[in-house]
């Protein structure tokens, strides 16, 4: 961790709520907490993380990140 008020310590999470709320919940209506939560859970699931490349990761995705560490785990 970094020091109070270093303004990377949050960078990573910032970002990804930002890209959902802008990307995914500002664009749906929901009625329910629940309606929320399935489609929020959705969004991440099938959207954000076969989609969205992440510098952190070395451009990549997520799901290629997860299908890298299985071929690893395979080849080990």
């Amino acid at each position: 961790m970094s020091r109070k008020g270093n303004c990377w310590d949050n960078a990573v999470a910032e970002s990804f709520f930002k890209c959902l709320k802008t990307e995914w919940a500002y664009k749906n209506h929901y009625n329910v907490y629940s309606e929320a939560e399935i489609s929020i859970f959705k969004g991440i699931e099938t959207w954000y993380n076969r989609n969205i490349r992440h510098s952190a990761l070395n451009h990549i995705t997520i799901n290629e990140l997860e299908l890298e560490m299985n071929n690893q785990k395979l080849a080990a």
